[in-house]
């Protein structure tokens, strides 16, 4: 389950999206982010589901790996379809078992809601499967440059995001690990009460912390052998370059953007 985590991950691919500038990339995901709030109905959020499905296509990714990526997430969109279930009650009643009744407001907020997380998850997703750290870096320092006026530290700001987005897969990968290693000395996570499993996880917890300072105390160490003073001073080997596919693509967002607008309840 955790090795299909796929997030933080890049796959390098010849493809329209691969090529794409890091800052068109961030900027159409960032907004993204805020635009899928206007999806309202049914006719919006298919516009959304197109609009993402023609992104993967472009990437050249297989679908099914894709979404194999949201498998460690779906506890998290079950949970959320759950509690708006439970919670709203409003509309006719569809269901009712002794005290609990499942309204029919509740299922589509439940549905609608889910739909908004897995529409962000595979959009930012997207973002680094096809964009590198280091291009994800450079495109957040740019982005975020006017705010040196403010004496904000841009660089080191942008490139700590980059190594956290990088560092999601390795620490996936050093927990599944530890976990299989905890399961063949006998370690069970699976049976007991609650409080038994809770207490068998502190087992895995303990050695992913020291192996995660670990890890950062060698990328430090890496960093200074290699001359790294932070932003001053600093050059960089490849230069971003806005083309014309860029501009076209953020054309079609804004489209996007345009026609949820007016399709929107």
């Amino acid at each position: 389950m955790m090795n299909s985590l796929i997030i933080g991950k890049y796959v390098p691919r010849k493809s329209l999206i691969h090529q794409m500038d890091p800052r068109a990339k961030l900027l159409i995901v960032f907004l993204f982010v805020l635009i899928v709030f206007l999806a309202n109905n049914t006719m919006t959020y298919s516009l959304l589901g197109l609009y993402i499905l023609i992104i993967v296509l472009l990437t050249k990714l297989p679908i099914r790996y894709l979404f194999n990526g949201l498998k460690p997430v779906l506890w998290i969109l079950f949970f959320t379809f759950l509690m708006h279930v439970i919670l709203t009650k409003e509309g006719p009643i569809i269901f009712q078992f002794g005290f609990v009744k499942v309204y029919e407001d509740g299922v589509r907020q439940g549905v609608l809601i889910t739909l908004r997380f897995i529409f962000i998850i595979i959009m930012t997703t997207i973002l680094t499967l096809t964009t590198t750290p280091i291009e994800i870096t450079d495109g957040m320092e740019t982005l975020l440059s006017p705010l040196k006026k403010w004496k904000l530290p841009v660089h080191e700001l942008a490139l700590m995001m980059s190594i956290s987005l990088r560092f999601i897969p390795t620490l996936m990968e050093e927990s599944d690990k530890i976990l299989k290693a905890q399961m063949a000395r006998g370690v069970d996570f699976s049976a007991g009460s609650l409080k038994k499993r809770l207490e068998a996880i502190v087992p895995l917890l303990v050695p992913l912390f020291i192996n995660s300072f670990k890890r950062a105390e060698e990328l430090a160490t890496a960093m200074e052998a290699r001359g790294y003073r932070g932003s001053e001073g600093r050059t960089k080997l490849r230069q971003l370059h806005w083309r014309l596919r860029d501009t076209i693509m953020i054309l079609c967002f804004a489209i996007l953007f345009g026609a949820l607008l007016l399709l929107r309840s």
